[in-house]
């Protein structure tokens, strides 16, 4: 296993290659060493660990036993933990690092992947999520320190020892007191006639979503019984993953329909991700994209703001950030509105890091996204939360119901106000990193070396951004203003006709991704021409540039 910024993810089993007790001591160590040389003051602050409810009986792992034997690391080198005693999602690990100013945070979790699978989680002392060059100091440190220190196993030592502390009774209590903050509208909520659908997809969600209903004075959603309490074998879905779409919500449109709930809130299994789905008039369910949500998040989230503060000179202070293969719409609404926008790469390691250093900066980050159904709502917590997002969109629902909107329309209406932004992504299944690595030099050397293609199908390329390499032809000296990075792949294609697409590899799966988008300027568009254009343009990408039978790739199955 190689630790990168993501971490680890990898199935849970015996072997250096695996999730176990082993690895998870090394990864510790080495993570504690690194700790140690960072901070001075790592025996006065501490670190957190929580977990989430993965395991795999075969084997006996499972995050619970691999936060104590993180734990058990720390301790044993005279390092404060607080652990907490009981699963929680995965956005409580940075909300208690700045809450309790700690240095570092873990959560064990495998977030919405198979069930084998686990995962390590961390983050840095500013609330976010680690970027180069910390992952490549542990990883060296990790390999410096393999040999498991002498009282390692012994998580006996836990019990009673002073530097242990349980944060979870008093950060369940403050983080939704800080939650309160983002309530705008008690009164509309305490009557609303609109019902709501939980699932926590047999994950750490529930608990959390019904205190977050509370504290916003709402009643209690209705929860999809057979998914509301965790269960490591996820008996009821193929994959555990919201992202998915419609299968993973079955059971929710019966318990929906059942009930007269009109809207579905889903969280994949650590509760940082949601998706949401809406029932039409016509009967069907609406499942949202992850830039749809985050177009009605974003509009919410300044409207609000805008509400609170006549004061229109605060506006220049105003963010709103999301990631570069994500819809640009939040951009849309920043120039009319006069705020700011920013992007960053994909992830929110980038969004919560450069959150950090605008707030450091005396600015007001309100909001950022990434289409893969993450949101952050609330900048106490730098990264996504599905537990905010959750309650903040049952708020949003609720509004609008006075004023007689559905969410399907308030997007409309937004789309009209701020332009059309039609998105469209979906990924191939490759496990041969010999093959994506000849797909995409084959793309650098298209049209002879060096050249990338100027076409696509019938569409006209107007520019290149290669950010595995650090190209971009729409700057005057040709090099990409992101970041870039030789070890993962990673081009956008500008088109022509206002189309946009980015092929990409992924960190944390066996899948080359892509995203495409067209926008559209304020005013009419024909919503249904824009879909065919992007439809076509989609049709094209496949089929000449991923070319799935030479390639051998895998479609996603549908």
């Amino acid at each position: 296993m190689e630790f990168g910024t993501a971490g680890l993810r990898a199935p849970m089993g015996a072997g250096i290659s695996r999730m176990n007790g082993l690895t998870i001591i090394q990864t510790t160590q080495g993570f504690c060493r690194y700790l140690e040389k960072q901070f001075s003051d790592l025996k006065q602050r501490g670190v957190v660990i929580s977990f989430d409810a993965r395991a795999h009986p075969p084997s006996g792992g499972n995050s619970r036993r691999f936060a104590r034997l993180a734990a058990t690391t720390f301790i044993t080198q005279g390092i404060p933990v607080y652990l907490f005693s009981d699963i929680t999602p995965t956005p409580f690990v940075p909300y208690t690092v700045l809450h309790l100013k700690l240095c570092a945070g873990i959560m064990i979790t495998a977030s919405h992947n198979p069930k084998q699978d686990n995962g390590y989680k961390v983050y840095w002392d500013n609330g976010a999520q680690i970027t180069s060059p910390h992952d490549k100091g542990i990883s060296r440190a990790i390999e410096e320190n393999l040999e498991p220190w002498p009282q390692a196993w012994d998580d006996s030592l836990l019990n009673g020892s002073p530097l242990l502390h349980d944060p979870s009774a008093s950060i369940n209590k403050s983080y939704f007191e800080d939650l309160k903050k983002y309530c705008f509208h008690r009164s509309v909520n305490r009557e609303t006639k609109v019902k709501f659908v939980h699932t926590s997809v047999h994950g750490v969600g529930h608990d959390f979503v019904q205190s977050a209903f509370k504290a916003f004075d709402f009643a209690p959603p209705e929860a999809v019984p057979e998914q509301k309490d965790p269960d490591p074998e996820f008996p009821t879905v193929k994959y555990p993953n919201p992202e998915e779409g419609k299968g993973v919500l079955t059971l929710s449109f019966a318990l929906a329909d059942k009930t007269k709930a009109r809207i579905i809130l889903a969280n994949d299994p650590d509760a940082d991700r949601l998706a949401v789905a809406e029932k039409q008039d016509s009967g069907e369910w609406r499942v949202f994209s992850g830039n749809e949500l985050g177009a009605l998040l974003g509009w919410w989230l300044f409207t609000s703001w805008k509400e609170k503060n006549q004061d229109h000179s605060a506006l220049k202070d105003i963010y709103m950030l999301s990631s570069t293969v994500s819809s640009k719409i939040l951009r849309a609404i920043a120039l009319k509105e006069g705020f700011h926008f920013e992007e960053t790469l994909t992830g929110f390691k980038w969004m919560g890091n450069r959150a950090r250093q605008l707030i450091d900066q005396g600015k007001n980050v309100l909001f950022a996204f990434e289409e893969a159904i993450g949101y952050m709502c609330c900048p106490f917590v730098l990264d996504k939360d599905g537990v905010s997002a959750a309650v903040i969109s049952a708020e949003l629902a609720s509004f609008l119901a006075t004023k007689n909107l559905t969410l399907s329309q308030q997007l409309k209406a937004i789309y009209v106000e701020y332009g059309y932004h039609i998105t469209k992504a979906s990924y191939f299944i490759c496990h041969d990193q010999g093959t994506i690595k000849q797909l995409f030099e084959n793309l650098r050397n298209y049209d002879g070396k060096n050249n990338y293609p100027k076409t696509c199908g019938r569409f006209a390329i107007s520019g290149i951004r290669d950010l595995t390499t650090g190209y971009d032809d729409s700057q005057p000296d040709k090099k990409a203003v992101l970041p870039t990075s030789k070890s993962s792949q990673m081009i956008t294609f500008t088109f022509a006709n206002g189309g946009v697409a980015t092929m990409r590899t992924s960190g944390t799966e066996p899948k080359i991704k892509y995203y495409s988008e067209l926008c559209a300027p304020p005013g009419n568009s024909d919503p249904e021409q824009l879909k065919k254009e992007l439809n076509e343009l989609v049709s094209a990408i496949e089929e000449h540039f991923f070319q799935p039978q030479k390639y051998n790739l895998q479609p996603k199955a549908e």
